[in-house]
């Protein structure tokens, strides 16, 4: 079947030239398509050879002034509200963070839970749930992720062998202190604009808030250790040997 073919070059009200081919297989009135495009806004002009009719010459149309550039601004009110100024900010940081923990195949909930098993020392399953309030089927996804990892083993407790006691291999230590590492470089990113002492008065004031709004578990300490950690009576020193499956829970 014939399909009429229609060419040519055509420009936007600022200059702009881009080439043009229409093709079409039912008959076309391919000058009254271009008349249309020419009353858009577009200037068109005619490739040489071209067998199709072409449009009417139409005065060229005034150009559309261009708008202003919009630049994105933060309303000035909202910027004496602490708890939007803490949204805003901490949105910013979790993406920073879980850009560099995405490229490590990781999630927050995977250093979280890495970061817990580093300051208490083994856990049991349920009480790394009760303790990051996540839900026990969620905690065992990730610590199966970890596990299949090698960044942390299970083993059943020498007591109840019912429980299962999650604890840190040597590689994940590794691996939380190049991520700790890595996680500190996102900290100067976000926090460039202030001194040492401004940072050091910043973390100690958002560590009290944090402590107000949620408790945390008898035992934990909120501000840097400057020495062996606090354990609650339950937490354990040791893994037994023999290993399990990490599903159990």
């Amino acid at each position: 079947m014939e399909q009429p073919v229609v060419s040519g070059t055509a420009h936007d009200p600022e200059g702009e030239r881009f080439a043009f081919v229409g093709i079409s297989n039912v008959p076309t009135d391919w000058a009254r398509v271009l008349a249309a495009l020419a009353g858009s806004g577009l200037t068109l002009s005619m490739l040489p050879g071209d067998s199709a009719t072409t449009p009417s010459p139409s005065p060229t149309p005034t150009p559309t002034p261009t708008p202003a550039t919009v630049t994105r601004m933060t309303p000035p009110s909202v910027l004496d509200l602490h708890a939007y100024l803490l949204t805003a900010i901490g949105k910013a940081a979790r993406r920073r963070l879980t850009d560099r923990l995405t490229a490590r195949g990781l999630r927050l909930w995977h250093l979280t839970v890495m970061a817990l098993l580093h300051d208490l020392g083994p856990q049991m399953k349920t009480a790394l749930a009760t303790r990051l309030d996540m839900n026990a089927s969620d905690l065992v996804k990730i610590v199966n992720d970890l596990d299949r990892a090698g960044h942390v083993d299970c083993v059943r407790d020498t007591v109840d062998r019912r429980r299962v006691v999650v604890g840190l291999t040597d590689e994940g230590r590794t691996a939380l202190a190049e991520l700790s590492a890595d996680i500190a470089s996102t900290d100067d990113e976000v926090l460039a604009p202030l001194s040492p002492a401004e940072r050091a008065q910043l973390g100690s004031l958002l560590r009290r808030v944090h402590r107000h709004l949620e408790p945390a578990p008898a035992g934990v300490v909120h501000e840097p250790p400057h020495g062996p950690l606090l354990r609650t009576d339950g937490d354990r020193e040791t893994v037994p040997e023999e290993c399990c499956g990490p599903a159990d829970v």
